[in-house]
């Protein structure tokens, strides 16, 4: 292959990344040329930008071994994260960091305006919880005479009011005042349009399957609420997802009857149908993540503390074939059905994990088991009408540095230093295109005002390179070297320096991001990312656009190349 044919192809190259740059970069692109990749990419915008409260805690892990604290401190991580979510806060951040032996969490809360009140939530202990499902003694005699009196006459209800209707009496005005469904009796009994899957199957069915449009139900449909008198109203075919689904709308007049759990006890009974134990995080010891000996799957292990030990001999005595919940937060986690007493004071609990999800469930129920005491050390109240005043001022002073190092370059280096300026555009493209694409990874970029901060100096340091190549090429072409041959060794001559000069900063963040603070870190990030992109872009970007652009004219005439040039070299 050519010099010529590989400096073509690598102008072909940047176009490409050109043009790709400006697609992801610019929102003004009209839609209908953009791609969908396109549309999911954006900024994520840190809470200096867009306003909130940030909270700093340290974590107490003073009387835990040092092995320990790390995972303590994620799990702590883990369950504040879990009631950040639950307040319902828009993409917060919750992070770990270790200043000396001092492990803090930082917790940022974009838009939250009741701050005392995600301090309380952040706050509170981690809740671990055994629970087993109730047992209610058997109905006596009397009970279970009542409930089938009291049946019958609600099948007697249900017959007459159909007969009414079969007779013409008008069924919305019936359901208005017969129905027993507070929540449609009011609407003449409307339920609305639902699908299969949203109501009791006994009702399902009889929509679905056995009436038309206009049609009442012949005889009243039991279910576990009651006995339902059903009209269906209409039916449709709707687009959920890509796929077709069919609707139903219908109308009901709903007579209650009673269970077995009208006569029960269920004080205590929680919505999954648990109740508590005596068992709780207080008596786990520990938990890890074992491996199946037979199936080789993860599991995680646990173990209790003599008390614990003994409370769960008898949960699971009591319970052998029936499920026992393990709660965490007021949620269950894992619902293991027990096949025997066990009484060696451990358990394992199985649930077809991975061995991701085997490590996370226990690291929360360590950090369940073992909470870490956290005391919040800064808060931290941002307005977003700061953030975005600030914002403004940022852009202003990138756009007067973008033109001040143009002038700057154009003055100095007349038509290379033009090509910079070009390579410099490209250069703040990508670094841009690159913020919004890593809002699509497991790592996105958030952009705070200490990283703007760091693009912006990244867009001085972008030249850095291009001076110290032009300035040897200059030296060369007073030497009276072709100018062809003076640009090569003016990049391969100032290559060392650029090279050691862009290593140096790119230490330089790499110790500024491990051992910084958050906003720190987010400088460094924005200043390592300009590094990298602005070698490629003095290198790469400037070097193909000088061979292409700067043939036998500017030779001729190296006044475009600087100031006190000879007049003619060879080109």
């Amino acid at each position: 292959m050519t010099v010529r044919r590989k400096i073509w192809l690598s102008f072909l190259a940047i176009a490409v990344i050109f043009v790709l740059a400006v697609f992801i970069a610019l929102p003004q692109i009209p839609k209908k040329l953009r791609l969908s990749f396109f549309e999911k990419t954006k900024i994520n915008f840190g809470l200096d930008i867009q306003g909130g409260t940030r909270l700093i805690y340290e974590a107490d892990v003073s009387q835990m071994k040092d092995a320990d604290k790390t995972d303590a401190v994620e799990g702590a991580r883990d369950v504040i994260e879990r009631r950040v979510n639950a307040f319902g806060v828009s993409e917060p951040v919750v992070q770990t960091s270790k200043a000396g032996g001092s492990f803090r969490v930082m917790v940022e809360l974009p838009g939250v305006k009741d701050v005392q009140q995600a301090i309380k939530m952040i706050g509170e202990t981690p809740l671990l919880e055994f629970k087993e499902q109730p047992e209610f003694p058997p109905l006596t005699d009397e009970q279970t005479k009542e409930m089938e009196e009291f049946n019958k006459k609600a099948k007697e209800t249900a017959d007459d009011i159909l007969k009414k209707i079969n007779k013409g009496e008008d069924f919305d005005a019936l359901a208005k005042e017969k129905s027993e469904d507070p929540g449609s009796k009011e609407q003449g009994g409307d339920l609305g349009y639902f699908q299969k899957g949203q109501m009791v199957p006994e009702f399902e069915t009889e929509v679905f399957d056995n009436l038309k449009v206009g049609e009442v139900s012949k005889e009243p449909v039991k279910t576990q609420f009651g006995y339902h008198i059903i009209k269906k109203i209409d039916e449709r075919e709707t687009d959920k997802e890509g796929e077709k689904v069919k609707e139903a709308k219908a109308s009901h007049i709903l007579i209650k009857i009673k269970t077995e759990t009208d006569y029960q006890d269920r004080t205590g009974v929680d919505p999954y149908g648990f109740k508590n134990t005596d068992l709780s995080g207080k008596q786990l010891k520990t938990s890890a993540v074992q491996f199946d000996p037979n199936t080789n799957e993860p599991v995680v292990n646990i173990e209790f503390d003599d008390e614990g030990s003994r409370l769960f001999a008898e949960i699971t005595k009591r319970n052998v074939g029936k499920p026992v919940a393990i709660y965490l937060d007021g949620q269950p986690i894992s619902v293991p059905r027990v096949n025997e007493e066990i009484t060696g004071g451990s358990a394992v609990i199985s649930g077809q994990f991975d061995l991701q999800e085997a490590k996370e469930l226990s690291r929360r129920l360590n950090a369940g088991a073992l909470p870490v005491p956290i005391k919040i050390l800064s808060q931290q109240n941002i307005g977003a009408s700061l953030g975005k005043d600030s914002v403004e001022k940022s852009i202003v002073a990138g756009i007067i540095g973008i033109a001040a190092i143009a002038f700057f370059m154009i003055s100095f280096y007349r038509f290379p230093g033009l090509l910079a300026v070009c390579a410099l555009i490209l250069y703040s493209l990508i670094v841009f295109a690159i913020f919004k694409v890593s809002s699509l990874t497991s790592f996105p970029i958030t952009i705070t005002l200490a990283g703007l901060a760091g693009f912006v100096l990244s867009i001085g340091m972008a030249v850095d390179a291009n001076i110290l190549i032009f300035e040897r090429m200059k030296e060369e072409l007073r030497q009276g070297k072709p100018l062809y041959r003076a640009m090569d060794d003016g990049f391969s001559r100032a290559w060392l320096s650029i090279r050691d000069s862009n290593v140096s900063s790119l230490i330089t963040c790499a110790i500024l991001y491990m051992f910084g603070t958050s906003v720190v870190q987010g400088f460094a990030l924005s200043l390592a990312i300009g590094i990298a992109v602005s070698m490629f872009s003095a290198i790469t970007v400037t070097r193909t656009l000088m061979r292409i652009a700067m043939g036998k004219f500017i030779g001729k005439h190296l006044g475009w190349v600087a100031s006190g040039m000879p007049k003619e070299v060879k080109s």
